[in-house]
């Protein structure tokens, strides 16, 4: 076996931990440190090698590098806006050990907005061709809806100028800030504006308001579910498949849904039993027990409200509203890794202040 490795090279072993990260991180960090600084072979000796350790670590994990100054590199993980990477990239950069001429970073960090100027498909984006205003609804007075105005908008272009100004404000307010404080956004030109326009450097502070000014009306809000009522919904496609809900009811009635703005829905496919998209009996005991051991992880005294399950098409959600994201993501992907060969779990996790996912369950 050693003459085989010698001709064939021996194989790395995978990374399974944070540890067997930094581990092999610190045996090619003098490498890495010089090839950054000379600005040499840097994709091919430095991001193709970095990139598959990361993967192994969590999918979805981005990075970038640079020189901080002249004895120092920063390297920063970043999830790229996607919500559910983020717990994975905090845990690991705080795991991190001190790198002597290294500077590990979590998220995109703020940025002075004087400094920023990006140039993105052609176009530019900076201080003075932003702007905003907040979009306020009566009936959902704690979501923060803003349109952004960008004075060289071309509407065939419209996506390629949305993807512009969110890297803009990526940097501006930092990747954490922009995306988990603002709940809807859109992008404008200036033609046939009405509003009063507020200068984007404004933006920052305006959102640090808003936060605080949610975070002070709901501290401390809490729901026991443990005497909530409950009630069964069924139903029938025109296909002729079923639908079964059990939805709690006190919950989809609470005045103060927005305390637990975070919606997560785990989804456990399971095989056609033919049985009207329904499963079996034993599988029905295994979702059941998954859901409950969810419900253990994520009590409601914790901050996780489990609002209640649908089971149709051969797949059941269970459904929760939450005050973070980061501990839901996290379970979800444990269970992913626990019952793979078993299930192909998914799940999503968003912002709804309002709980409008849930809007077909109330009563009418």
């Amino acid at each position: 076996m050693g003459f085989l490795d010698k001709i064939l090279g021996k194989k790395e072993a995978l990374i399974q931990s944070n540890a067997d990260f930094w581990n092999w991180f610190l045996k090619n960090e003098k490498d890495f440190f010089k090839i950054v600084k000379d600005r040499q072979n840097i994709h091919q000796d430095f991001f193709e090698k970095l990139a598959p350790k990361l993967d192994e670590i969590h999918s979805g994990i981005y990075f970038l590098t640079g020189m901080l100054d002249d004895n120092t590199v920063e390297l920063i993980l970043t999830p790229d806006g996607a919500i559910r990477n983020i717990y994975a990239i905090e845990e690991l950069v705080n795991a991190a050990p001190k790198i002597e001429g290294w500077k590990i970073t979590a998220l995109k960090p703020a940025s002075e907005i004087q400094d920023i100027g990006i140039d993105y498909e052609g176009f530019q984006f900076n201080k003075d061709n932003l702007r905003f205003y907040p979009n306020v609804h009566e009936g959902y007075p704690d979501e923060i809806d803003l349109t952004v105005i960008y004075d060289e908008f071309v509407e065939e272009k419209r996506q390629v100028i949305a993807n512009g100004v969110y890297i803009f404000l990526d940097n501006y307010l930092g990747e954490l800030h922009s995306v988990t404080l603002i709940d809807n956004m859109k992008i404008e030109g200036s033609n046939a504006i009405s509003e009063e326009l507020i200068p984007i450097e404004k933006l920052r502070d305006y959102l640090i308001w808003r936060e605080k000014e949610f975070v002070e009306k709901y501290e401390g809000t809490r729901h026991n579910t443990e005497n909530d009522s409950y009630a069964n919904f069924e139903g029938k496609k025109q296909d002729g498949s079923i639908v079964l809900a059990l939805i709690n009811t006190t919950l989809i009635q609470w005045d103060k849904k927005a305390s637990h703005p975070w919606i997560f829905i785990v989804t456990i496919p399971f095989d056609d039993c033919d049985n009207s998209g329904l499963p079996d009996e034993k599988t029905y005991k295994l979702l059941d027990s998954i859901e409950e051991e969810i419900i253990q992880i994520l009590p409601d005294s914790d901050g996780y409200l489990n609002i209640g399950r649908e089971t149709a098409d051969n797949k059941r959600e269970i459904f929760f509203a939450c005050k973070d994201f980061r501990k839901p993501t996290k379970v979800a992907d444990d269970l992913i890794k626990e019952y793979n060969g078993v299930f192909e779990i998914s799940y999503e996790i968003y912002k709804d202040k309002y709980w409008q996912t849930f809007r077909h369950f109330e009563p009418r």
